[in-house]
């Protein structure tokens, strides 16, 4: 059965041996580069303090008071970027402060405002308390201001105590101070589709078929690293986004591999592909492989488990057409197989025009019923 597949493989031996060295290095830089959490300290700004101050003018006998409040103190916002990908920045910077408010002063003058600092973060970052784990919001627009710490509110100048008991009033308050707080940031990319398999079932070809992205293709294990998105067009107006994350093995919930580091980018996906390799080369069947990789869903998070998933034959050309649909056919029976099934060839691009155009059509569905509950949500409000 994969005769074919071996004899293409046979005289590459030596360059995919060559390559595994490349394919560390690679790693390496990857991860430096693709960073998904980060933890940084904030301190919004501190208020001003209010002055206690009096009129001192001439011709004018009993001066009252005239001290101004003292300015509040800057916040801080997370801003989403969509022209951020990563955390990484937050590895060189962890600190940041806003501005202080300014003093009152005499003639009740206000100080001013601290300024506020506005920090850039990718779109899909849930934020949260490090200390508390208590969640403060997700950003997930370009442009959407979170914030994240208030700044103090600035002090009462003395004209505010002034009173018919108390007409000469020393008495002022001192600016707040601004929250501090340890963030915890983390980044789940924002994709309609997500592709999930084992090492080499063909996720990097297929993204790189169907769309622009172009992730790195090889034939050893692990040639993905990172997270990988592609837009997919779908018709004039139509597209949506997939996105391609590194290959599971089983034992992937224990740390076997690259572990499931990134199974989380997947949670905000609205439908899963699992892909399977028709024709292994290392003999696992391709039924045993779809209950491994489900199991390890279900270790890490019975929620993805449960998130609907179409089945994706790949690597059709390498066998004779009607083997490829009668081990597809057993394949389903045996699996009990719900949901829509496919087989697809991403080298010849058999298949795959259908495949997207029925993604296209499920996820104008999803979205229809979604906005449909959004409407219920707000009349029950």
């Amino acid at each position: 059965m994969n005769e074919r597949r071996l004899s293409v493989l046979q005289g590459d031996l030596e360059s995919v041996f060559q390559c595994a060295p490349i394919a560390a290095n690679t790693y390496n830089g990857s991860i430096m580069k693709f960073v998904d959490e980060a933890s940084i300290y904030l301190i919004a700004g501190k208020g001003g303090n209010g002055s206690a101050s009096f009129r001192r003018e001439k011709f004018i006998q009993y001066g009252g008071p005239d001290g101004g409040d003292g300015g509040n103190g800057g916040n801080i916002f997370l801003e989403g970027d969509s022209g951020l990908n990563t955390l990484v920045d937050f590895r060189h910077r962890r600190n940041y402060k806003a501005e202080n408010g300014v003093q009152g002063k005499g003639q009740e003058k206000y100080g001013k405002r601290g300024e506020s600092i506005y920090i850039r973060v990718p779109l899909g970052t849930e934020v949260s308390d490090e200390n508390s784990g208590v969640s403060l919001g997700d950003v997930t627009e370009h442009g959407q201001h979170l914030l994240v710490a208030r700044g103090g509110k600035g002090g009462l100048g003395n004209v505010h105590f002034k009173s018919s008991t108390n007409r000469s009033p020393q008495k002022f308050t001192p600016g707040k101070p601004g929250e501090e707080i340890q963030l915890h940031l983390e980044m789940k990319v924002l994709a309609d589709v997500g592709l999930l398999g084992f090492p080499n079932a063909g996720k990097s070809t297929l993204i790189s078929t169907v769309s622009a992205a172009r992730p790195k293709v090889a034939d050893y294990p692990f040639t993905t690293l990172y997270p990988n998105l592609g837009v997919v067009r779908v018709g004039m107006d139509s597209s949506f986004v997939i996105a391609d994350i590194p290959g599971l093995i089983e034992g992937a919930a224990d740390g076997h591999g690259l572990g499931v580091q990134f199974l989380k980018h997947l949670q905000r996906t609205r439908l899963l592909l699992h892909l399977v390799d028709i024709a292994p080369l290392d003999q696992v069947p391709p039924a045993d492989a779809v209950r491994k990789l489900q199991q390890e869903l279900i270790n890490y998070d019975a929620s993805l488990g449960d998130k609907t998933r179409w089945l994706v034959f790949t690597k059709t050309d390498v066998i004779d057409q009607a083997e490829a649909e009668e081990i597809a056919s057993q394949v389903v029976k045996e699996l009990n197989w719900a949901t829509p099934w496919f087989m697809i060839s991403s080298v010849t691009r058999s298949g795959t025009d259908e495949l997207m155009q029925s993604i296209g059509r499920a996820l104008d569905e999803i979205k229809e019923l979604e906005r449909e509950h959004e409407k219920e949500w707000s009349l029950e409000d």
